[in-house]
């Protein structure tokens, strides 16, 4: 068994086509679902690029071993599936940007690992002056096709599929988009029409975090028009249906070399992205709303059940556990992901699953922090799309205090013990615009939620190695 593992960043579930969105360009997405099996419900453990691959790749949550940050990579005394896999075995070539393994890391997990290419976005068209500066709305990608990134990290692994290994590999494709800023080249940037989007989730609704409206301030979106949004979400829709239009490419050439009938392919993201919804862009450490938990999980594996869907919640990190099972190899560490093969072959999930996301930073760890002058060079120009970021954090660092969230089939919890704690019964408010937290009426929800919540915190937070220690004296 071989595995692709094709990877946009940022992309949340909702923006593709077989999760329900109408516009979405997203043919090849569709099409593999209709192949293989489409999990509705798949929610990441971190809601930030890094830590969220941490836990990918390790089956751990971020408390586990304290990857919550930009910064702290896996390193080589971790497990991660990557390394596992290389020693069964398997030629392991990479093929996208590095947001996963230290340094260190790199030799014992993978044979090839490169970033083809840097280009991937326009440049931004706004005064500094104008409120639309920090808003990442940017211009199309106008260079070379050739030089998109993502486009040639895909080409690359195009040229290893058809040297038609002989080996059992792994393609990692860990690509740039849909991830802002909103760019992409033409036609996909002005691909879709602003005016024909559904409506956008508001802005300014009553109990949220404060983090909200601080964004909102600090990047003058609150003084952008519904205009602007709108065409943020059109053109993140764009990017979205550019990454589908490389994973064609890519599936047609596992056709062409005979390799799709012992290739799984698993296609899925580390993220998702406000992309105009509440008013907001990108996303934030501790942000739980379903449009940054919610990503697709979309897998075809050989013998597999074809147009399944699995509506019941998994988290992204069960990847893990389902690759090694489907690959034959028996996890040498502790880890908390639940392998999914039997649903890939046609079963149904756990109703009773829940999912678990958790970020931000604390007080008593302030090298965690974005905006540090010290290391971020974005922290010291104003100018740079980013700074409002970095400084909100060093001068409001309670709006990104730790945070954990449960998502269920019907209910998210979202605790803060220094922000606003959130609850949404999702059967009535799926867009999760009413927060309930607090309200009489679901008081006991509320405290079995947290009963549920607590017992989940005791039972991970910490793994035991396998291996043992003699207690004599050598």
């Amino acid at each position: 068994m071989n595995f692709i593992f094709f990877m946009p960043d940022e992309l949340r579930a909702e923006s593709v086509g077989c999760y329900g969105h109408p516009l979405a360009p997203t043919p090849n997405l569709d099409a593999l679902a209709a192949q293989g099996t489409r999990f509705d419900q798949c929610h990441v453990q971190h809601p930030v690029c890094t830590p969220s691959r941490c836990s990918l790749m390790t089956g751990w949550y971020p408390h586990v071993r304290g990857h919550r940050t930009l910064w702290h990579l896996l390193r080589p005394d971790e497990p991660n599936l990557l390394r596992t896999l290389k020693q069964a075995g398997y030629t392991v070539h990479w093929y996208g940007k590095n947001d996963l393994l230290a340094a260190d890391s790199f030799a014992e997990c993978v044979d090839v690992a490169r970033q083809p290419g840097k280009k991937a976005f326009g440049r931004n068209p706004y005064a500094f002056d104008d409120p639309r500066y920090y808003s990442f709305l940017a211009e199309p990608y106008t260079a070379p096709l050739e030089d998109h990134a993502d486009y040639a990290s895909v080409q690359a692994g195009i040229d290893f599929l058809r040297s038609q290994p002989q080996q059992p590999f792994v393609l990692y494709l860990p690509l740039l988009y849909p991830h802002c800023p909103y760019s992409a080249p033409q036609p996909w940037r002005d691909l879709i029409d602003p005016d024909m989007l559904p409506p956008l989730r508001p802005a300014g609704l009553p109990n949220r975090p404060d983090f909200h409206e601080l964004i909102r301030q600090t990047r003058r979106l609150d003084q952008i028009d519904e205009a602007t949004l709108r065409k943020i979400q059109a053109v993140y829709l764009g990017m979205t249906g550019f990454v589908d239009d490389l994973l064609g490419q890519l599936l047609t050439t596992l056709e062409e070399t005979g390799l799709a009938d012992t290739t799984t392919v698993f296609a899925f993201s580390d993220h998702g992205d406000w992309a105009g919804d509440y008013g907001l862009v990108e996303k934030w450490p501790s942000a739980m709303e379903d449009v940054i938990t919610r990503v697709p999980l979309i897998v075809r594996t050989p013998g597999g059940a074809a147009g399944h869907t699995v509506n019941e919640p998994v988290e992204l990190f069960d990847i893990m556990a389902t690759t090694l099972e489907l690959a034959g190899i028996e996890p040498q560490h502790t880890h908390f992901a639940q392998s999914l093969t039997s649903q890939l072959r046609g079963a149904a999930g756990d109703p009773q699953r829940a999912a678990f996301t958790e970020g931000g930073y604390a007080r008593h760890e302030p090298h965690n922090f974005e905006g540090l002058a010290n290391r971020d060079q974005f922290a010291r120009d104003e100018r740079n799309i980013y700074y409002p970021k970095g400084r909100l954090q060093q001068t409001h660092p309670d709006s990104v205090g730790r945070t954990v969230a449960m998502r269920t089939a019907t209910h998210r919890l979202v605790y803060r013990p220094t922000g606003i704690c959130e609850l949404y019964d999702l059967q009535a408010d799926p867009q999760e615009l009413y927060n309930q937290y607090g309200n009489p009426a679901y008081e006991q929800a509320q405290q079995e939620l947290e009963a549920r919540l607590l017992a989940w915190l005791v039972q991970t937070s910490d793994v035991t190695p396998f291996d043992m220690d003699p207690r004599g004296f050598s």
